[in-house]
């Protein structure tokens, strides 16, 4: 179903697309030249036959186009592109997120830069000075 669909689709695109070029210009292109009474802007224009095809294949277009999402989005269902990889087929599912090894986590003290005095640890190297009274 959904070829056929998309058969027709293909041929709608290539009539519009051809019902479009074969249609006279009315004044050229983005309001350019042209000139005189019934242009684009104003309200009677005549409905050739070109016109009328336009609409239906354009309308035609839209439903296919609204099908063919319908029915690829039936067909999704809940899998992902990502699972189709080669990583993805060997490696376990994980229901949450990945341990972290307690052997690679740096302690505190070794994030620290060594202090002048040697000493590791949190202690500041020199003494902070005393807190000013009022200001």
């Amino acid at each position: 179903m959904e070829n056929v669909i998309l058969v027709i689709h293909l041929i709608l695109a290539v009539c519009l697309i051809s019902v479009v070029l074969l249609q006279r210009s009315e004044g050229g292109g983005l309001g350019m030249g042209g000139g005189g009474g019934g242009g684009v802007m104003s309200g009677r224009q005549a409905a050739t036959a070109l016109a009328k095809l336009t609409w239906i294949f354009a309308g035609a277009f839209f439903v296919t186009s609204i099908a063919l999402t319908v029915i690829a989005a039936g067909n999704g269902g809940a899998s992902s592109v990502m699972d189709n990889t080669p990583a993805a087929k060997t490696a376990p599912a994980q229901s949450g997120p990945a341990p972290v090894p307690q052997n690679k986590v740096p302690a505190a003290k070794d994030l620290l830069p060594p202090s002048p005095t040697g000493t590791t640890g949190n202690a500041p190297a020199t003494p902070a000075a005393p807190p000013r009274a009022g200001n």
